[in-house]
């Protein structure tokens, strides 16, 4: 079996383990945002993860297992970083606005790339930092750059009133006690299971208090 077709089935069989429903093109798109990630990681060091296999579970499964927690219309993804998780979120939710905020340079025009050669219309960067990102978003996501109360303290005003922050994170029981700023409230800590990961993986979900 050829490389594209290897890691298309390793697509197709940890979405069916995810029990996710996605577009048609859904898993193209994946495959072609791979592609650009291991080509862009050459020189910009985008991550530290080298194998496109193990990008499939370390971050495409463990993006796209947050997925039904997802709400709104608006979803914001705070130091995206290499895309992670706001640009498979994107592609599988092609009705949700997807902002992707990072201050660095290097990766804002990685994410500019991936936005226009995929396609992915319904997203754009924010090259700011969290502090500085303006608007309300419904829904925000945080993928373990920082501790929850860090995380919020930059970026909790731009979360909408009734919105839903979601923080990505390794061992929930080890994650600061806990903590978050006032005026926030931890709703829910869910354990995902994710498709060839063998490693600790939760979303801490968490609202305005």
């Amino acid at each position: 079996m050829q490389a594209g077709a290897v890691l298309q089935d390793q697509l197709e069989r940890g979405i069916e383990a995810l029990q996710l429903r996605l577009p048609d093109n859904a898993v193209r798109k994946l495959q072609d945002y791979l592609s650009l990630l291991v080509r862009w990681n050459a020189a910009y060091n985008l991550t530290a993860v080298r194998e496109p296999e193990q990008m499939v579970a370390r971050h495409l499964m463990d993006s796209l297992a947050v997925l039904p927690f997802v709400q709104g219309e608006s979803l914001a993804d705070l130091g995206s970083g290499a895309g992670l998780p706001g640009i498979p979120l994107a592609v599988a939710r092609p009705d949700i606005e997807v902002t992707l905020v990072d201050s660095n340079g290097k990766k804002a025009r990685f994410l500019r790339e991936v936005a226009r050669a995929l396609p992915l219309p319904n997203a754009r960067v924010a090259q700011v930092r969290a502090e500085d990102l303006e608007g309300r978003f419904d829904c925000m996501t945080a993928r373990a750059f920082a501790s929850l109360r860090e995380m919020l303290e930059w970026g909790g005003h731009a979360l909408a009133p009734q919105g839903l922050w979601l923080a990505l994170k390794g061992k929930a029981e080890q994650e600061e006690s806990m903590k978050v700023p006032a005026g926030f409230r931890i709703e829910a800590v869910h354990r995902l299971e994710v498709p060839g990961l063998d490693a600790e993986r939760h979303v801490i979900a968490i609202r305005r208090a």
